[in-house]
């Protein structure tokens, strides 16, 4: 195996940067590039702890990541034994077992899902399931999940197929990524898990996750309560440089095919870094082959982001929509302002509920699953 070119060059100049010690943070500038220095402790862990912050561009430049990623740049570098240096069987064997906490292999059709499961069919406060955005995976929900079966409920998390540990057909092969067949695909897979409605939903983030959103709306009597993390809902929300440049003939597809694209993505919505073993996870599936990458553009091209964000906004607005909504809403969001929950909750105040995540990013349940877990003990 091969590693991708993109990877290439990364290691090429993180090795002559990185130390095991630290991460240096290197923001690029038109005349030079500016080096500052982030300590390996300030990385975020599971529990609230004390997080660096980031106060670079959100923007995504798909070259940026020789320059601006930490977890990448110090996760890849000269170790200290160079047979290993640039060996990417070395890194995949690293990696390979992680990540796949409370995770089977499930068939549904002639998909094999990739579905995280905590609690039991008996747990005594119902079902929940919980849907993850692009360009990450259900991974982001572990430590949620693991806490909300303690508290009495069966939950699952599934890899959109596309994504994570679930299959990645080839486009036109079988699935073609566009939003009917992710609504079948998901239909199906509920069935086959015997996931009894009216259940209670949790949606967070782009494309896929829009795409949890728009299901719910043609499903409401599947639906109990729905909660939705940071995930765009208004027409006014901006979409991020990478799903923009991913759509660009070309460039989308030297885009995609870069390893850490996940993490990236990741880190630039939040106001931490990633600890090494978690961005090794993110990446694994974009390292492993290059069919994440393609999937991942073929649902970025396919979606209509306009048609989308109207349908998301007029569906949940007051008079078409009475199920219980919450928003919990990590204010640390460099992609989607705290200003798009707010004027989503305006639209049908009787039902949805914001309640604001402080300390966290676009991905509350990764910054700080404890606080996320106590705002849906709260409300389911």
């Amino acid at each position: 195996m091969s590693l991708l070119s993109p990877l290439h060059l990364l290691h090429s100049f993180s090795s002559t940067v990185a130390t095991k010690s630290t991460a240096s943070r290197i923001t690029a500038t038109p005349s030079k590039l500016r080096f500052s220095v982030v300590n390996a402790t300030q990385e975020n862990g599971n529990s609230g702890g004390s997080k660096n912050d980031r106060d670079e561009d959100p923007s995504f430049n798909p070259f940026g990541f020789v320059t601006d990623n930490p977890s990448s740049r110090s996760a890849i570098q000269l170790p200290e034994s160079p047979a290993e240096d640039g060996n990417v069987g070395q890194m995949l064997y690293r990696t390979e077992d992680k990540g796949k906490e409370y995770g089977s292999t499930i068939k549904s059709g002639k998909l094999r899902w990739f579905v995280r499961e905590t609690g039991s069919k008996e747990s005594r406060r119902g079902t929940i399931v919980f849907v993850h955005g692009a360009p990450t995976q259900s991974f982001s929900y572990r430590t949620v999940m693991s806490e909300m079966s303690d508290a009495g409920f069966h939950c699952f998390a599934p890899d959109w197929i596309g994504f994570g540990f679930s299959d990645k057909p080839q486009p036109g092969y079988g699935f073609n990524y566009t939003e009917k067949e992710y609504h079948e695909a998901f239909d199906k897979l509920l069935e086959v898990l015997e996931v009894k409605s009216p259940f209670f939903l949790v949606v967070q983030g782009f494309l896929v996750g829009s795409y949890g959103l728009t299901w719910a709306l043609k499903n409401p009597s599947k639906v109990e309560k729905i909660a939705i993390l940071n995930s765009p809902l208004t027409v006014s929300s901006p979409v991020p440089g990478l799903f923009k440049q991913l759509r660009i003939p070309l460039f989308g597809e030297f885009t995609c095919q870069n390893a850490i694209l996940a993490e990236r993505f990741i880190e630039g919505g939040s106001p931490y870094v990633l600890k090494n073993e978690k961005a090794d996870v993110y990446r694994l599936p974009y390292l492993s082959s290059g069919g994440p990458g393609f999937a991942l553009l073929e649902t970025a091209k396919k979606i209509n982001f306009g048609d989308t964000l109207s349908q998301i906004a007029n569906g949940f607005s007051s008079g078409n929509w009475d199920k219980p909504t919450l928003l919990a809403w990590g204010i640390a969001d460099k992609y989607l302002p705290q200003s798009i929950a707010e004027e989503f909750e305006k639209q049908n105040p009787q039902n949805v509920k914001l309640r604001l995540i402080e300390g966290a990013g676009h991905l509350p349940q990764e910054d700080w699953p404890e606080k996320v877990v106590a705002a849906l003990r709260a409300f389911f």
